[in-house]
């Protein structure tokens, strides 16, 4: 049987980052707690900027014409 592949969660990874730093700053956890949420939140930066790596070479693959990146203008919806 082929294994499964998870997808990464970008969004809930970076809010479960989010919420680790706000648990250190306040001060209210001990060091091994503290400790413990450090590692969890290296570990969620690591996944996160790996994500945003194949995003960025996913746009650069779609971007590319005849050998060449060719940059475009990004427009806002704004």
């Amino acid at each position: 049987m082929a294994a499964k592949k998870t997808t990464f969660q970008f969004e809930k990874s970076l809010k479960e980052l989010e919420q680790l730093v706000e648990k250190m700053e306040q001060g209210d956890i001990g060091l091994e707690e503290s400790l413990k949420h450090f590692e969890k939140g290296v570990q969620l930066t690591k996944a996160c900027q790996k994500a945003l790596q194949e995003a960025e070479q996913k746009v650069n693959i779609l971007l590319e014409k005849n050998g060449q990146l060719e940059l475009a203008k990004f427009e806002s919806d704004e």
